[in-house]
């Protein structure tokens, strides 16, 4: 392990499709870091304008809905901050375009640790085949951490015209991998975690929560504590 790879983490982004992905999958690890003094930033890709099967609510309306919901619980969690890309919900991809935008946020925040969703469809289970824009923002977020945003001759306008310097994230943490390998206890931030949950009405509610609650006393029993979150990780610098 190098010298850099020891230094512990002063920063964090998160990158998800939808408002609620984060609160679901790594909501625990964020506000156990919020708690140890890290700088923790969300960037949302999508606008959440079509999860929703209320015909009297428009995008638009749904769009607002879930962007404060997303700041609710952010400030639940301790977030520095939320950053909106606004792409349309269920028609991303992983365009350059996202990838520059994604790269913008990284030069912009510095984070030493990304986490994001991963970018293959796994077919292992019974109930949940997956999101296309779950895939669409990671596949985005893997590829502006890394080259990205670590070369100034990509994406040139971000240095020269915005005055972006390159950054090299340390390291990235896969949600939803079928082989994680980095594990964190949040037996003390659960509960912060399923509140966080909760925060997003529109969406979800106490079973979404109980069923979360559930996922991660699985996981912290395989590690001998009462609650974990699992990743799948890789050191980049």
């Amino acid at each position: 392990m190098t010298e850099n790879q020891q230094k512990p983490y002063q920063r964090a982004m998160v990158v998800v499709a939808h408002a609620d992905d984060a609160e679901f999958s790594c909501s625990g690890t964020v506000a156990k870091w919020c708690k140890e003094g890290v700088a923790v930033t969300y960037v949302l890709v999508t606008d959440g304008s079509k999860g929703t099967s209320d015909r009297g609510l428009s995008s638009p309306q749904l769009a607002q809905i879930r962007r404060q919901e997303q700041i609710n619980a952010g400030n639940i969690l301790g977030l520095k901050e939320v950053v909106f890309l606004d792409y349309p919900d269920a028609y991303l991809q992983p365009t350059l375009e996202v990838r520059r935008d994604i790269a913008r946020e990284i030069r912009r925040h510095r984070p030493d640790i990304l986490i994001t969703t991963n970018p293959t469809r796994s077919l292992t289970g019974t109930g949940y085949i997956g999101h296309p824009d779950h895939f669409a923002a990671g596949e985005a977020a893997l590829s502006a951490a890394f080259p990205a945003a670590r070369d100034f001759l990509t994406f040139p306008e971000l240095f020269l015209d915005e005055g972006l310097e390159p950054h090299n994230v340390r390291e990235v943490l896969i949600i939803g991998h079928d082989n994680p390998d980095k594990w964190f206890d949040i037996s003390e931030t659960i509960d912060t975690a399923i509140q966080s949950l909760l925060a997003h009405e529109s969406q979800l509610g106490q079973e979404a929560a109980d069923r979360t609650r559930q996922w991660r006393a699985e996981a912290g029993k395989k590690h001998g504590v009462t609650y974990a979150e699992e990743f799948k990780h890789f050191i980049l610098s």
